[in-house]
């Protein structure tokens, strides 16, 4: 009751106060729509606020890129506006996108392309470190259901100390090398690797995509 269903995608857009734009980036050129003064939120990877009023008509537009962790409250969902909305619409987002997790008002639209990169895909490259953590535990001769409940568990308890703890990462990692003890000895030849090199060289090419994707 009170509820009402289309799927026509103009008489959806006449309904609403506000539009929200999730498609895959090569089909935005398909939804048809025009916007006449609805305030616009796109979560679509690579379309710029530019390229989103060219397509819909729209005037106040909110470029932002969440992820599939909103479903469950954890998403981290930066957004950047053109020069048109007003405070009210500000508002709105906030609520909107805190409502999934957390949220920033950032500069503009190059850092919302990197943390499309960065933020964008859950669980994305963190899975990949598990899974290298869970293949050593195996190579070790670890039982691989075993190895992967425990780095499950060690990067569901990992996740919860970075998100509350008042130190950052990086004061982390100098705490824990300054312990001097059994992980201080495994950071401190990681460090002696190429490690950071890679992950920033496959940051720059997520962010080389989201800047050619649509």
């Amino acid at each position: 009751t009170g509820i009402r269903f289309t799927t026509d995608n103009q008489q959806l857009v006449d309904a609403s106060d506000i539009v929200i734009l999730s498609v895959p980036p090569h089909t935005a050129s398909e939804i048809g729509i025009g916007i006449a003064g609805q305030l616009v939120i796109s979560v679509m990877a690579g379309l710029t606020i530019e390229r989103i009023a060219a397509l819909t008509g729209a005037t106040r537009i909110i470029r932002a890129m969440s992820s599939p962790a909103a479903e469950i409250a954890l998403a981290y969902s930066p957004w950047c506006a053109n020069a048109r909305i007003n405070d009210q619409d500000r508002t709105a987002v906030s609520t909107l996108f805190n409502a999934c997790g957390r949220t920033d008002e950032v500069p503009n639209e190059d850092q919302i392309d990197h943390f499309t990169a960065m933020t964008g895909p859950v669980p994305g490259f963190v899975a990949y470190y598990a899974d290298c953590m869970v293949q050593h535990a195996i190579n070790q001769g670890i039982a691989p259901e075993i190895a992967i409940r425990a780095i499950r568990q060690l990067f569901l308890a990992s996740g919860t100390v970075l998100a509350d703890a008042e130190p950052t990462p990086g004061e982390q990692v100098q705490a824990m090398i300054d312990y001097a003890g059994t992980t201080a000895a495994g950071l401190l030849a990681m460090q002696d690797t190429d490690l950071a090199q890679a992950i920033e060289q496959g940051l720059q090419a997520a962010y080389d995509k989201a800047k050619t994707i649509a």
